[in-house]
């Protein structure tokens, strides 16, 4: 079996079809070949999912249970971790890795509409992290 470097992204060389399905598991927490392959875009095939599951399960990011005739996939590597490796990479590859870099690009898409919850939160955040830097 081939070794998983646990500094590299989680998401690092996946296709875009790996990533797609990354994401449902994610998502789902597991899945039968069948579930995923519903919930993807444009449809890709049960053998075309199947095979990639199985891709992906040599590469080390996904383990399957049987459940009777099926094989239930998980990831891996969780959520949190995997959003952290993410984010790493986004931070290196676009933002010179400077957060602020790429929490304003964030902020100025036209898209990004923040709740006062949301801003209440980055607010309180923001105070934590200036007090404890002083």
């Amino acid at each position: 079996m081939a070794r998983r470097n646990d500094s590299a992204s989680p998401d690092a060389g996946l296709s875009r079809r790996e990533r797609e399905i990354m994401s449902i598991l994610y998502r789902q927490g597991e899945a039968t070949v069948r579930d995923v392959s519903e919930r993807m875009p444009d449809g890709p095939g049960y053998n075309a999912v199947r095979v990639t599951l199985g891709i992906l399960e040599k590469k080390g990011r996904v383990r399957h249970r049987e459940d009777g005739r099926r094989y239930v996939y998980r990831p891996v590597v969780d959520v949190v971790r995997a959003s952290r490796g993410a984010v790493r990479d986004m931070l290196r590859t676009f933002f010179a890795r400077r957060p602020s870099e790429a929490i304003l690009t964030m902020l100025d898409e036209a898209s990004t509409q923040l709740s006062s919850e949301e801003l209440d939160e980055i607010e309180a955040w923001i105070r934590r992290n200036r007090e404890c830097s002083r």
